[in-house]
């Protein structure tokens, strides 16, 4: 299939015209399959927004795909692109790779398919959703959103659009797979309780401003959260603590944690009709309770990140000197093509697919993670249709599905 046929099968998927980049952009022949790498009628072009922490590591992984071209490397800091586009330039043996500040400049060029987002939270939403809506397919770090009306947006989007959309926890697969046999093949019975263990709720911290250091856009880093001045335990990392940015640990690593406990419960496309904090009394963790009587607690478990109790018995084994058992072997569809969560999005973006963190998937979990740090800082329980995708007589919680954004910045 020649290049310009495979992108019009994928633009025809999304059922829509890809809107031109505002000045052209050609291709370099290195770029495209000289010096005998693969050709291009079987690559797909990619850029890379946010290589900074996990996403360096995630650029990483899509160079190590002979189907993948890396062109182009967005960050807002000048620092940590030009080390990107160094690894990326080595790769390719050239110094063909782009770099930019604005993921505009990314997302409205007509030439690439792929977009691999790994800024920090509070941009995720609005720069997948502006680059869906123009043609482009989407990995996206977890968590994927800030709040769960930004998930709603996003499915909406790429099903509208015809969109390809993978949510990047791994671990949800590679770490609890075995949770996922053990529990689905029926060892410990019907499942009752599970226990997820991960890091706390983000907070609202303050803290002096200090000199934004050079080749930082602070205010093109800050986008739609409100306005704050610089300090360095936010940027490059230190960001997640802190609401306005991320829903801490809770939805850094509860978005791998719970994905994991939820798909062993077969649970992942649906979500608790209660939430209740703790009280110290009836509930000493925050405890999730689904329609079908299964109750998930944030930690309290006896054996590491997750623990599941069922009719027949519980997983891990409170025993350690018992060996770990075998589970049963059944088959439980996982990543489609080869090479783990990217080599997954890489098949299905060629065969459009649903990969296995398609986003509405990826949207149930991290939304599970939201609705237990509102509880959190509102201190009280919650009412939740699951299918409506709404907080139950509870104005005031419900106000926290979505946040204000800083003009000019909205979804």
């Amino acid at each position: 299939m020649g290049s310009q046929t495979r992108r019009s099968l994928l633009k025809r998927a999304a059922g829509l015209a890809i809107a031109a980049a505002s000045a052209p952009y050609v291709v370099p022949a290195s770029a495209i399959g000289a010096g005998g790498r693969m050709s291009p009628s079987d690559r797909l072009v990619m850029a890379s927004i946010g290589v900074g922490g996990q996403g360096r590591g995630d650029l990483n992984s899509a160079l190590s795909y002979d189907d993948v071209q890396v062109v182009t490397i967005c960050d807002v800091d000048k620092g940590q692109s030009e080390k990107a586009k160094a690894g990326v330039d080595r790769k390719y043996g050239n110094a063909d790779c782009k770099t930019v500040t604005d993921f505009r400049d990314v997302v409205y060029r007509d030439d690439i398919d792929i977009v691999l987002v790994a800024t920090p939270d509070h941009w995720h939403a609005l720069i997948a959703i502006e680059a869906m809506k123009n043609g482009k397919d989407v990995y996206c770090e977890k968590p994927e959103t800030l709040t769960i009306r930004e998930g709603r947006v996003m499915c909406d989007v790429a099903r509208m659009y015809g969109r390809v959309f993978s949510g990047g926890s791994q671990r949800v697969w590679n770490d609890h797979n075995w949770f996922h046999k053990m529990v689905r093949g029926g060892a410990i019975g019907d499942l009752k309780e599970i226990w997820v263990d991960c890091g706390p709720p983000s907070e609202d911290v303050f803290l002096p401003g200090q000199p934004v250091p050079d080749g930082l856009d602070w205010e093109m880093w800050l986008g739609p959260a409100p306005w704050r001045p610089y300090n360095k335990a936010y940027h490059p990392y230190s960001w997640r603590p802190h609401r306005d940015f991320s829903g801490g640990q809770m939805t850094n690593w509860g978005a791998h944690n719970f994905g994991g406990a939820l798909f062993a419960a077969n649970l992942h496309e649906t979500g608790p009709v209660e939430v209740i904090p703790p009280d110290g009394k009836d509930h000493p963790q925050l405890t999730y309770i689904f329609a079908n009587g299964v109750r998930m607690y944030h930690k309290g478990g006896w054996g590491g990140t997750l623990c599941f109790r069922g009719t027949k018995g519980e997983v891990p084994n409170r025993d350690k000197s018992k060996p770990k058992a075998t589970p049963p072997d059944i088959n439980i569809p996982n990543y489609k093509g080869k090479g783990g969560i990217f080599g997954d999005f890489v098949h299905c973006v060629k065969t459009r697919e649903r990969p296995f963190r398609d986003i509405e998937i990826a949207h149930r979990t991290v939304t599970v993670c939201h609705l237990g740090n509102i509880a959190y800082w509102l201190n009280r329980p919650l009412k939740w249709d699951p299918v409506k995708q709404e907080i139950i007589g509870d104005a005031e919680a419900a106000r926290w599905l979505d946040r204000p954004r800083r003009a000019p910045w909205h979804i």
